[in-house]
């Protein structure tokens, strides 16, 4: 668990590339008409993964992007993974049979423990993730509407016993607020669940992404970069010779 990879995020709402400020679907701010044509251009700029999201999806609690999704997964060379509505089997199997790598599970985590159970017996821990959304370490769900009384930590631990070995992280005070992630969480979960976490939220420079990669043989293992890609203050092609790819 020693590698830090940085996970451009393609957030999908209405078939548009957006990005939302803290979850709210009331903030959005629209950065391309054409999602595809933005994973390329990540892939291009030395992307090793492509991240997407299904805002409508995660609203839903349903897949409704997977289309294009699928299609994203296919013109891309590097792996893709993607999350938001995925409530049963045939939606992870659909869009594992459309090209996608790794599917993220969220709501279902907290709402359906038999279903992430067997979705994780059936493809294993290298093709499921377990999105951990949270508000103060404790999980929300349905796309941030709602927030639980399940703390990130039992959760995690629980779901490693059933094979889990990637969390993302996100905290959701910190989406789309260019104010740095929550290092200290994030650790905390990683030695928590002993698993890979991936960081989501608030990362906005360059030296976050350092504060992170610090801790890669912790069980760091990367971090998902949106607004601060859009807005420039983050480059991919300047981030692996100046953060010596902490391999």
């Amino acid at each position: 668990m020693s590698a830090f990879i940085v996970y451009p995020a393609i957030d999908i709402r209405d078939g548009k590339c957006v990005r939302l400020v803290q979850g709210d679907y009331n903030r959005e701010t629209v950065y391309n008409d054409n999602p595809l044509e933005v994973a390329l251009q990540w892939q291009e700029q030395g992307g090793e993964w492509i991240h997407t999201v299904d805002l409508d999806g995660a609203k839903a609690g349903h897949p409704v992007n997977y289309e294009l999704i699928g299609r994203i997964a296919k013109a891309v060379r590097v792996p893709v993974q993607t999350g938001g509505g995925l409530r049963t089997e045939e939606d992870v199997d659909r869009l594992l049979s459309l090209g996608v790598s790794r599917v993220i599970l969220g709501t279902a985590a907290i709402e359906n423990r038999a279903f992430v159970h067997e979705v994780l017996r059936k493809h294993g821990g290298d093709k499921v993730a377990i999105g951990l959304d949270c508000r103060g370490g404790y999980v929300a769900t349905r796309g941030w509407l709602e927030t639980t009384e399940v703390l990130a930590a039992d959760l995690a631990r629980e779901l490693a016993e059933y094979g889990a070995r990637t969390f993302i992280f996100t905290d959701i005070a910190r989406d789309g607020m260019m104010g740095g992630p929550n290092v200290e969480a994030i650790v905390q979960l990683a030695q928590a669940s002993k698993q890979t976490v991936i960081a989501s939220g608030g990362i906005s420079r360059f030296e976050d992404l350092a504060a992170l990669a610090k801790h890669a043989p912790e069980g760091v293992g990367g971090a998902i970069v949106g607004k601060a890609l859009y807005t420039g203050s983050i480059v991919l092609k300047r981030r692996w010779s100046e953060l010596g790819r902490s391999r």
